[in-house]
């Protein structure tokens, strides 16, 4: 199982905003990574937290586009973290080998064509609209074939612009347009997301169905899942510590 590191290049991401907000610590934070074993690194210019704002794409350019550059450079496996079919292409220019879209294509309609264009592993997490509002969408019959009948769709949208079924990687979106019952739905029955057959992504890191009340006290629990997930057949997890992770999954 892969570890995918979170390097998020903002002011006002839920769990490190401002940790490593400019050029220095960026590049700082990638390398510790890199030396604690990270399979991926994860970055991204603009928070889905809920209730963000979107910024301005010259912003996430950037913000994102020169620390992918250099730590490429070090030999760092990097995703994009974006929405934006631009951003994307970009990163992949600079060096980023993968597109990880929270929004499965639904927020730039340009995104699944450039993805296919460029063919490199496109992630398509389960969305059902921008953080500004996405926590009023958190209405499901049944959050579980809800959640797989609209990743089913975009997984549909993705192989009909042309990226092909080996790229395709899903991400059943825990903490988007979800709230704590529909994420540990999810996470009970992944085995369903996994038996789709497309590699799984999970992205639980330090969100707040895990408890607490800040997310640098939710590690501990984020580590447990981490662990529990280990068995699961999943692809990989996605969070913002790499070592204990690493060390879980080697035990």
């Amino acid at each position: 199982m892969i570890v995918m590191g979170i390097l998020n290049v903002t002011p006002d991401s839920f769990a490190d905003g401002g940790r490593h907000n400019d050029f220095d610590s960026a590049i700082a934070r990638g390398l510790e990574m890199i030396t604690e074993g990270v399979d991926i690194i994860d970055i991204g210019g603009e928070s889905t937290k809920p209730g963000a704002e979107r910024v301005p794409e010259s912003e996430e350019f950037d913000r994102v586009i020169p620390v992918i550059k250099e730590l490429a450079k070090a030999g760092a496996r990097i995703s994009i973290d974006t929405m934006r079919a631009s951003t994307a292409k970009a990163a992949i220019e600079a060096g980023a080998q993968i597109i990880n879209d929270v929004s499965g294509g639904l927020a730039d309609p340009a995104m699944l064509t450039t993805a296919a264009q460029l063919d490199v592993p496109y992630i398509a997490m389960h969305w059902r609209g921008h953080s500004k509002d996405m926590n009023s969408r958190a209405h499901y019959g049944d959050v579980v074939k809800d959640v797989i009948s609209e990743l089913q769709e975009r997984v549909s949208a993705a192989l009909d612009a042309g990226i092909k079924k080996d790229k395709l990687i899903i991400d059943p979106g825990i903490g988007f347009a979800k709230d704590i019952h529909h994420n540990w739905e999810i996470i009970d029955s992944i085995d369903q997301f996994v038996a789709l057959g497309y590699p799984v992504l999970v992205g639980g890191s330090r969100k707040r169905f895990l408890g607490g009340d800040n997310p640098d006290e939710r590690e501990a629990a984020t580590i447990e899942l981490t662990k529990r997930l280990s068995t699961s057949g999943i692809w990989g997890v996605r969070v913002h510590s790499v070592k204990p992770h690493k060390e879980v999954l080697k035990a």
